[in-house]
C-alpha cells in the first residue's frame, strides 16, 4: 500500500492527508491520468476505449439524470463555486466514480476550450440503438444523415429537444454523438434516451416498418415545407451542407421539400433549417390539438 502511494505521488498524485481511501489530488499536468483524459478529445480514442468526456456542470447534471455512468471525475475547488457545479459534485459522489481533486493548472489542461466550471467527468459511452427508441402514436422523428460538424449536430439536438421532437437518429454520422463540441452545442440534450446512431440502411428499414410519412430536405425540391402535413407520424430527413442527402433517400414514398430562399444564398445552415421544420411541425400539431 505504501509503495502504491509513493508511485502515485511521484507521478503527481497524492492523497489529501497521506491516507488511502481519501480523494486523490493531482498537481502535475504530466500525470498519466491527465494525459489519458486529454486523449479522449480524439474520436478514435473514444471509440477504442468506450469512454468520453463531459465538460461543464450543466451538461454533467443532464448526463447523470439520463443514466450516463461516470467512471472518473476531476474537480477543481478553485472554480467549483456555482450552484450547478455543487449539485453535480453531490450527484457524482453518490456514484462509484473515482474522484480526483486537481490544481487549476491541471484543470486548465483537462478543460475543453474556455470551460472553467470546476468539474469534468469521464463516462462510459452508452450503447443506444434504434430498437431502444420508444415512440408515441404519432411520432415526429428527425434523421440527420452524414452531418460532419459536431456543432451543427448539437444545435439540431437542442432545437429538437425544445420543439418536442420524439426521436433523433444520426444516420451514417460524420461525427460521433459524444464529440465534445456536440455535447456543448446540445447543452447536454444529446444524453436523452431518444437520441441514437445507426446506419442509413438500417434507419430506412426501421422507419419503413412504422408506416410514417417521409419528408427529405432538398434545395431543388418544388414543394415548400409549409405545404406538407406534419400532424401525423412523420420523419424529417436532413443531410450535410457539403453533400446533401444520399440517393438512399430517393424513393416514391419520400417527399422532397424545401425552404424558400429569396436572397443570393442558395441554402441555410442545416441547424437553422432543422429548427424551422421542427417548429413548423410543432405549430401544426399544436393547432390540431
Amino acid at each position: 500500500m505504501l509503495a502504491m502511494y509513493r508511485e502515485l505521488t511521484v507521478r503527481g498524485v497524492s492523497s489529501d492527508d497521506g491516507t488511502m481511501g481519501e480523494p486523490l489530488r493531482i498537481t502535475s499536468r504530466q500525470n498519466p491520468r491527465v494525459k489519458q483524459v486529454v486523449r479522449l478529445r480524439a474520436g478514435r480514442e473514444r471509440q477504442q476505449t468506450g469512454r468520453f468526456i463531459v465538460d461543464g456542470a450543466r451538461e454533467i447534471l443532464r448526463a447523470l439524470q439520463a443514466g450516463i455512468v461516470p467512471i472518473e471525475a476531476f474537480i477543481c475547488d478553485t472554480f467549483a463555486d456555482s450552484s450547478d457545479c455543487r449539485q453535480a459534485i453531490q450527484q457524482i459522489e453518490r456514484n462509484p466514480a473515482e474522484v480526483f481533486r486537481v490544481s487549476p493548472e491541471v484543470f486548465a489542461k483537462l478543460a475543453y476550450g474556455d470551460r472553467n466550471d470546476g468539474v469534468i467527468v469521464v463516462a462510459k459511452t452508452p450503447q443506444r440503438d434504434l430498437n431502444a427508441l420508444t415512440l408515441p402514436e404519432r411520432p415526429l422523428i428527425a434523421v440527420l444523415e452524414g452531418i460532419e460538424k459536431p456543432g451543427n449536430v448539437g444545435a439540431i439536438l437542442r432545437s429538437a429537444d425544445a420543439a418536442g421532437v420524439d426521436a433523433v437518429i444520426v444516420a451514417d454520422g460524420g461525427t460521433d454523438l459524444f464529440n465534445p463540441n456536440t455535447i456543448r452545442a446540445s447543452l447536454g440534450t444529446v444524453f436523452q434516451p431518444n437520441v441514437c446512431a445507426a446506419t442509413t440502411r438500417a434507419t430506412i428499414t426501421w422507419l419503413r416498418e412504422r408506416s410514417l410519412a417521409f419528408y427529405a430536405t432538398r434545395p431543388e425540391a418544388e414543394l415548400l415545407y409549409s405545404a406538407v402535413d406534419l400532424r401525423g407520424g412523420a420523419v424529417i430527413i436532413l443531410g450535410s451542407e457539403a453533400h446533401g442527402l444520399s440517393d438512399a433517400w430517393r424513393a416514391a414514398e419520400i417527399v422532397p421539400i424545401r425552404l424558400p430562399m429569396h436572397g443570393i444564398a442558395d441554402s441555410l445552415n442545416v441547424s437553422t433549417t432543422a429548427a424551422v421544420l421542427f417548429y413548423e411541425a410543432l405549430r401544426q400539431r399544436t393547432r390540431q390539438q
